[in-house]
């Protein structure tokens, strides 16, 4: 009889094998052979690797242990050596799927242990996706070996020594104690001598030859302050007494007639009729109003409390430095300002709609973009259902150069219907995930020959899920990663060289290209070797699957090679929620996306958005429809800039002036 079945695998003949060598000969007896499969079995059960699924196996198979009630896995007792048959092809069988079933348990085990490692990696670990360079040229196969030499050969010529020694100290930051900022204001403290200190042993007085200059950074606490708006009411006299006069009836009547016009004492006294406008005597002369009063300007609410700079903190305080309300509640409070969180999430939601008109001309730009970047990330939402919350989303679409705007949006669900309403009128390159919503945005249009929008997915994404399978697969991902480190090296020596998009683009084509051709033949050539439900399997599937969109930031020098613009700027939602929580509802959350829009936009262009709101705020009440784009956060940031230097150059010009003046 044969020990061994060749329907069996490789490992399964392996493990036989090993346990033959282990004083169990090929040909014996049936007798022998089966007490010695026995002896095989019970040592691999009785081992402190036994399996609960092969121990179920054995023990439903066993004649001595044959029932009919359920088996509980883990309170089953151990067998021993008189419960197992004595049946050789049935102990054939026993070691088969116990083999099967240890390469299973090991399976599911590594599969555990990659997905506990990436929990504990997320909540503990670093952040960073960081790479030794080290182990770029870690390739396994020669063809690898031929692409790596061929990508070093045509790599971009490297700076001399003292460039990148220059660049490198450009990028590093400053050591030791920086020098206040030009912009902040000063406040000059004179230390002087008294005249007396002054005098010189010899009697004569010392002059001042000048200062030494050092500065020091200090803090002065926000204050809150109340504005009295005092609205001042004028009056003329002579208008006055001229409109008096001329509202009194004509006086020319003989005193004669005006005392028999008289009641009597026994006549009943009657109201005089009222005098005729006719005979009214009008004075000579224009009248006009007795009194007016001056024009109190507009305010953000109209007869609210908040001014537009106690608006703007509350904004940024929530949604630039992610403080929740009703910590603000708190801090006004020491300052002895009681002002409730529902009143002041009443005010943002006042702030929002008057800023409205502002963020739809935003949208309007970034539809205008050649290329966008979007992204979503959840929240929860508390007005879905009483005593419940529904998970919502935040969209980002950050729009390009031309249109520097990031416009947020608020959804109550993660359906494609989001994206599609938003994106309803752009056409061209859109930056995102893999996520199945956008599916129906690149499908070609009927109007036109192809899609109106173009997917250029994000490397980054497909890089991170070959970083997770470290633990399963270390040469494979460590190829991967090494592809991946080519290709980030030339996006970072094309920013450094400070190419233009023509230059970007034909270093892509002449460098990038290449790299991932070779790339993509080595993912067709593993995935056929790799498990199919290993992490390394995934990540290679989820790369093929998606590869024309990866590769098509190759196609245009303008475009990026992943979507981590997107993705910083959902940071910002990240980590407000794990402060404010959540939204209240819908309409909470179309606050907040308006009010976000342009935190995110002010950061992005370098605006203080301390500056920007308080004054956009106050001037929206009063700014026609036409101008309203002279608010957007580049224009005023552009006229802001502009009158900043048209000061400066006057106040040059002013000491020239006042010396060439007589």
């Amino acid at each position: 009889m044969a020990i061994l079945n060749p329907a069996v695998t490789d490992a399964a003949q392996a493990s036989v094998f090993v346990c033959a060598e282990r004083g169990v000969p090929r040909r014996r007896h049936a007798s022998d052979m089966a007490m010695s499969l026995r002896t095989i079995i019970f040592q691999i059960i009785a081992s402190p690797m036994k399996l609960s699924a092969g121990l179920a196996r054995l023990i439903r198979m066993s004649t001595a242990a044959a029932t009919t009630e359920p088996v509980c896995i883990h309170n089953a007792p151990s067998p021993t050596l008189e419960q197992l048959p004595n049946d050789c092809e049935t102990l054939q069988r026993m070691v088969l799927e116990l083999v099967l079933t240890l390469q299973q348990e090991r399976r599911d085990k590594e599969a555990l242990h990659q997905r506990i490692t990436l929990l504990l990696r997320r909540l503990y670990g670093p952040r960073q996706e960081r790479f030794n360079p080290d182990q770029l040229l870690l390739f396994a196969d020669a063809g690898a070996d031929q692409a790596s030499d061929t990508a070093v050969a045509s790599s971009p010529p490297e700076p001399d020594a003292s460039t990148a020694s220059s660049a490198k100290r450009r990028r590093g930051k400053p050591h030791g104690r920086g020098k206040p900022s030009a912009d902040l204001p000063r406040r000059p403290v004179h230390y002087e001598l008294s005249e007396a200190e002054r005098l010189c042993s010899c009697g004569q007085p010392r002059v001042d030859i000048g200062t030494d200059v050092s500065e020091q950074v200090d803090w002065q606490p926000a204050s809150v302050f109340v504005w009295q708006h005092l609205v001042h009411k004028y009056l003329c006299p002579h208008c006055s007494k001229k409109s008096a006069e001329a509202a009194m009836p004509p006086s020319d009547e003989s005193p004669r007639e005006s005392a028999a016009a008289a009641p009597t004492a026994a006549e009943p006294a009657t109201r005089a009729p009222p005098p005729d406008p006719a005979t009214i005597r009008v004075a000579s002369g224009p009248i006009g109003p007795a009194v007016v009063s001056a024009v109190k300007p507009a305010m953000p609410i109209a007869k609210g409390l908040p001014g537009p700079g106690l608006l703007a903190q509350v904004i940024v305080s929530k949604y630039f430095d992610h403080l929740p309300l009703y910590r603000q509640q708190h801090i006004f409070a020491r300052q002895g300002v009681s002002i409730s969180r529902s009143t002041m999430c009443d005010w943002m939601a006042a702030s929002a709609e008057l800023l409205g008109p502002l963020y739809e001309l935003m949208v309007a730009a970034v539809m205008q973009s050649l290329w966008l970047h979007t992204d979503d990330t959840p929240v929860k939402n508390q007005g879905h259902a009483p005593d419940a919350t529904a998970t919502a989303r935040f969209w980002i679409y950050a729009g390009d150069r031309t249109h520097p705007y990031n416009v947020f949006d608020f959804t109550i669900n993660r359906k494609r219907d989001g994206p599609q309403k938003f994106l309803k009128d752009f056409h061209g390159y859109l930056h995102a995930d893999a996520f199945s919503g956008y599916d129906a945005l690149y499908l070609p249009s009927p109007r036109a020959d192809g899609a109106a929008i173009k997917e250029v997915a994000c490397n980054a994404h497909a890089r991170r899920k070959f970083h997770e399978a470290r633990g399963s697969d270390l040469l494979r991902s460590h190829q991967a990663l090494a592809y991946y480190g080519q290709l980030y090296a030339l996006e970072r020596a094309a920013t450094t060289n400070q190419f233009d998009d023509a230059q970007r683009l034909q270093m892509r084509q002449d460098f990038a290209v290449p790299i991932l051709a070779t790339f993509h033949a080595w993912l067709v050539e593993q995935r056929v070797q790799v498990l199919p439900k290993s992490p390394m399997a995934e990540a290679i599937g989820y790369a093929l699957n998606n590869w024309p969109a990866l590769c098509r930031y190759t196609e245009a020098g303008f475009l990026s090679i992943d979507n981590n613009l997107a993705e910083r700027e959902m940071k910002r939602i990240a980590i407000g929620r794990k402060n404010w929580m959540h939204v209240g509802s819908e309409k909470g959350g179309q606050t907040a996306a308006v009010l976000f829009s342009f935190t995110s936009t002010c950061h992005r262009l370098g605006i203080a958005p301390w500056a920007y709101l308080p004054d956009v705020l106050s001037r929206l009440p009063t700014t026609p429809a036409e101008h309203l784009g002279e608010l957007l956060p580049d224009r005023w940031q552009a006229a802001r800039q502009q009158a900043t230097a048209h000061t400066a150059a006057s106040s040059a010009d002013s000491p020239a002036a006042s010396q060439s003046s007589p």
